[in-house]
């Protein structure tokens, strides 16, 4: 079976799923607080991702990998990265509206370039620079509001721009992770990551929420009715972004994956009934063509 294509339909389909795992997460906010609709996706996606994990090594017939220190290092490394990435998100999307919260997060290509130059010494072409200048005026656009504070104008976009980065941290990490692996079919490496990882993030908020928040830690037991569906979206939409990214690169993955930013457009619309103005579509638009230049310029 030629599995060269296979990260295509995977990607949009986490995509579509992330959406949907980001609007439950986004009503559950209101009751539990940031950190604690952030432990939702760990907690109640565990579960659900050793079925996952269960189901591929029954299909397969395949044993586990071993756990090497270099897959360890990348899973820790990606589990905190991702945690602090979920927290930004979620606090950026009570400041602004859903679409808008979600094309913030979406500059994370535009991070992984610019970290490429300030921490590997990576060359950066100009279709690459003029994606970077196209999408942060598009952020710009949109963070910019007429007779509005600094404060209330900005602090949204750096959000949402800190959450990006983060998303990136973990999504390369956790494609290192996979690599690192070495054995296995890229469904068993993907879904063994996705459970070490859940376990490192759910082991390490339950102990922090266990000893400074226990309220929070209470409220998010006690909606696990209305947790579940969250919990498995979210395991279901990590599940296939490794899924993708054992079969290509992360940028590959992660730029294919813009297409997140019409399905939140569409949540946002139906779920929030919440409108862009016209300023701020064309910032969308901006950030959105910039993403796009920038995959367009990448080395292939």
């Amino acid at each position: 079976m030629d599995t060269s294509l296979l990260w295509i339909p995977a990607t949009l389909i986490a995509a579509a799923a992330q959406t949907a795992r980001n609007t439950m997460q986004h009503k559950l906010t209101s009751t539990l607080g940031t950190l604690g609709a952030a432990q939702v996706r760990f907690l109640y996606g565990l579960p659900f991702s050793l079925v996952f994990l269960a189901v591929v090594m029954l299909a397969g017939r395949e044993p586990l990998p071993a756990a090497n220190g270099e897959f360890l290092l990348f899973a820790a490394g990606a589990a905190a990265a991702q945690i602090l990435a979920t927290v930004l998100m979620l606090a950026t999307m009570q400041l602004r509206n859903f679409a808008l919260s979600t094309v913030y997060v979406k500059t994370e290509p535009v991070l992984v370039a610019v970290f490429a130059v300030l921490v590997l010494g990576d060359p950066l072409g100009i279709p690459a620079a003029c994606a970077v200048v196209v999408a942060t005026a598009g952020v710009v656009t949109m963070s910019w509001k007429p007779g509005a504070g600094a404060g209330s104008s900005w602090r949204p976009a750096l959000l949402g721009i800190a959450s990006g980065a983060f998303f990136a941290l973990s999504a390369v990490a956790f494609r290192g992770a996979i690599v690192s692996l070495g054995t296995g079919s890229f469904a068993l490496r993907a879904s063994m990551t996705l459970v070490v990882g859940l376990l490192m993030q759910t082991a390490a908020l339950v102990a922090w929420q266990a000893l400074f928040q226990r309220d929070v830690l209470r409220g998010v037991l006690a909606a696990w009715r209305s947790s579940l569906a969250a919990g498995f979206m979210g395991a279901f939409a990590s599940q296939c972004w490794y899924i993708g990214f054992a079969l290509t690169s992360a940028a590959n993955v992660r730029t294919l994956g813009l297409v997140e930013v019409l399905f939140a457009q569409l949540a946002s619309r139906r779920v929030f009934a919440q409108h862009a103005s016209r300023r701020e579509r064309y910032g969308m638009a901006l950030v959105v063509a910039g993403l796009l230049l920038l995959l367009y310029g990448a080395p292939r």
